[in-house]
């Protein structure tokens, strides 16, 4: 493809855990890897770079402008936001991006919310620690609600790959499964249940849609009015489909029964952000942006990652966003 090795700039390997593996491309190269790249320091460290590879650090404006040998910009995730694509559109630069190596990881770690809001286990294991069980004097001890999840009714918003993934391990614990038609929609024909009527029938509401102009706070104060069966609310897709605030009163009002979230608006959230004042809530679980995190999955996506390299160099590029 030229005549000279690649050169290939990592702006973020600390992204992914140190145990990940990440073969080297079989094709000549050289490799800079930076653990983390600051605002300023991303247009020098671009400059003369032919593959960026990203995962969180923008690559926009300026920086992309001064970096005329770019030729292909691989995103080590499934997001593309960080990337001017209108920019690389025009100036012919290939962007990649990863799919579906989540499949597993993001619907279990999904379930182990909904299992652990379920079964009350935010209030069970502070109440043995605290010694609550030897003070009850009985064989058993409930420190919280319990409810089965075979029997109950489950509203997936999302119907890619992670939605129905996890439509399919719900129908294992014997769940009636809701696909959500689209929000103001009416015409997405009989497999899709009308988003108002989701709210009204589920007992768990979880959310596997991207964050979009229409998608953006898609459940707010309104929504919540309408769950008439104070379901458990579960995102572990995007921070913003939700109004934080809205929830966050929902919880206090009793309109919802818990909520489990591994995403939020501003990551890491700030301390006065909502959610960092309910932390003590058996009713709440705040997981730090990790449900795409197992080992296999972030292996599965750093083979991916290289793969879309590899196929860029070949001339065959996939997963292309642009």
């Amino acid at each position: 493809m030229m005549n000279r090795p690649v050169r290939i700039v990592f702006l973020d390997r600390e992204t992914l855990p140190p145990q990940i593996v990440l073969r080297r491309p079989d094709f000549p190269h050289e490799i800079e890897i930076h653990q983390s790249t600051a605002a300023d320091e991303i247009a020098p460290r671009i400059r003369e770079a032919d593959v960026v590879i990203t995962n969180k650090v923008p690559v926009r404006g300026a920086a992309l402008e001064g970096a005329a040998n770019v030729r292909l910009i691989a995103i080590a995730a499934t997001g593309y936001d960080v990337v001017d694509t209108e920019m690389c559109q025009a100036r012919g630069i290939v962007v990649s991006n990863i799919r579906d190596y989540a499949v597993n990881t993001v619907p279990e770690h999904t379930f182990a919310l909904i299992l652990s809001l379920k079964r009350s286990l935010p209030a069970y294991r502070p109440s043995v620690a605290a010694g609550d069980w030897q003070k009850s004097g009985q064989f058993c001890y409930f420190a919280g609600p319990m409810n089965d999840l075979a029997g109950s009714t489950i509203g997936i918003m999302g119907d890619g790959a992670l939605g129905k993934s996890v439509a399919r391990l719900a129908e294992a614990f014997g769940m009636t499964v809701l696909f959500a038609a689209y929000k103001g929609t009416t015409t997405m024909g009989p497999l899709y249940t009308p988003f108002e009527e989701v709210l009204e029938r589920a007992d768990v509401i979880t959310l596997h849609c991207p964050l979009l102009p229409s998608t953006r706070n898609m459940i707010g104060a309104a929504e919540f009015a309408r769950m008439t069966r104070r379901p458990i609310v579960i995102n572990t897709a995007r921070g913003g489909l939700v109004d934080e605030a809205a929830l966050v009163e929902a919880l206090k009002a009793g309109r919802i029964g818990g909520a489990g979230f591994d995403v939020v608006t501003t990551e890491p959230p700030p301390e006065d952000h909502p959610f960092m004042q309910i932390l003590d809530r058996p009713d709440f679980i705040l997981t730090p942006h990790v449900a795409w995190g197992s080992t296999e999955a972030i292996q599965t996506l750093a083979d991916q990652l290289i793969d879309n390299v590899e196929a860029w160099h070949r001339g065959t590029p996939t997963n292309l966003v642009v």
